[in-house]
């Protein structure tokens, strides 16, 4: 049985229902829109019953740690972080500058979104949606609310509700924005008046840094660690929420062998599965602010582990030309 027909007929025309109708009323009231321009937008919208069945099977629940690992620790999307880094040098550093935030997790952040621009989604936003808000019960209030943000957006950077692309749930842009972080962190981050993050890449870092650093990003130690995990009770504290439950030290007594790191530090522990068995993970604050991107300990060690091996195909690539030009200089110095 597919979606469309668990959650019953849909409308061709949202500008035709009458739960639509009381929306676009209670926007009228609450935001002073048009209800007869808003009723046109609604008429343009077209329901997605593939929007629906993808909402049924996220990755992150789906796959297995190794599986979702390999997505996205590719050779391929690694150099491709190594360019872009390359490519937006000036942009990362002034980002790092005004936020404290390392430019390999904001390079990191755009790879798994979007692989650097390469897949930003080919939805109108107002069709995914108005398919999310009124047909698919699960999560219509989240939603209904993210339209809401949606067409305030679009007022307030005057820009056309049917225009805007983005992915099956209406995220945006490089960073994959939903409309409220849009309205929330989006920043004009090279000062010409717009917050671009469809086609400027200097404004999308910019949005990506400025979500980290409004949701707590310190900037000042481990983001995650590998560790060892023996015996019952530390096998009992691994995979309890995404919230840090419990100082290293404490972790340290249930177990848990742990590298120098300070002892009062707030930490989770998370149990990842491999192929041929399992890897543990330390947890600190930080990995916790990844988390508040997209709520997943494998989204957020993707995430690490993507910014970690493109940092360090950006050193090597920098340490080839140091070598490359030394050669030449000493060549010419004969």
């Amino acid at each position: 049985m597919t979606a469309l027909l668990l959650y019953g007929p849909v409308s061709a025309d949202y500008s035709a229902r009458e739960d639509v109708r009381a929306y676009v009323d209670e926007l009228v009231s609450a935001h002073g829109f048009g209800r007869e321009s808003l009723l046109e937008t609604f008429a343009a919208a077209r329901h997605q019953p593939r929007i629906v069945e993808a909402m049924s099977r996220p990755a992150e629940k789906a796959l297995k740690w190794f599986q979702y690992r390999n997505i996205f620790l590719k050779d391929e999307r690694i150099a491709g972080g190594v360019d872009f880094w390359a490519d937006n040098s000036a942009a990362l550093e002034s980002a790092e500058a005004s936020f404290n935030v390392a430019p390999e997790y904001v390079v990191a952040i755009i790879g798994v979104e979007t692989y650097f621009g390469r897949v930003m989604g080919s939805h109108r936003v107002l069709d995914a949606l108005s398919t999310l808000a009124f047909d698919y019960p699960p999560r219509s209030g989240f939603f209904r609310n993210e339209l809401t943000e949606f067409l305030l957006l679009a007022r307030e950077e005057q820009r056309s509700p049917a225009d805007l692309k983005g992915s099956y749930a209406g995220a945006m842009g490089y960073g994959q924005f939903i409309p409220s972080s849009y309205r929330h962190y989006a920043v004009d981050f090279d000062g010409d008046g717009i917050r671009d993050i469809w086609a400027n890449t200097t404004d999308a870092i910019g949005s990506v840094a400025n979500y980290f650093a409004r949701h707590g990003w310190r900037g000042d130690g481990k983001v995650a660690v590998r560790v060892t995990a023996s015996g019952g009770e530390a096998e009992k504290a691994a995979n309890k929420g995404l919230a840090l439950n419990r100082t290293v030290t404490e972790f340290r007594d249930l177990g848990v062998e742990i590298p120098e790191i300070d002892g009062d530090a707030q930490a989770a522990l998370f149990r990842m599965e491999l192929e041929d068995g399992v890897e543990y993970w330390l947890a600190l604050h930080d990995f916790y602010v990844i988390t508040r991107y997209n709520r997943s300990a494998m989204y957020a060690l993707a995430v690490h582990q993507l910014s970690q091996a493109i940092k360090s195909g950006r050193e090597a690539r920098l340490a080839r030309v140091a070598e490359a030009l030394g050669v030449r200089i000493a060549h010419v110095s004969e």
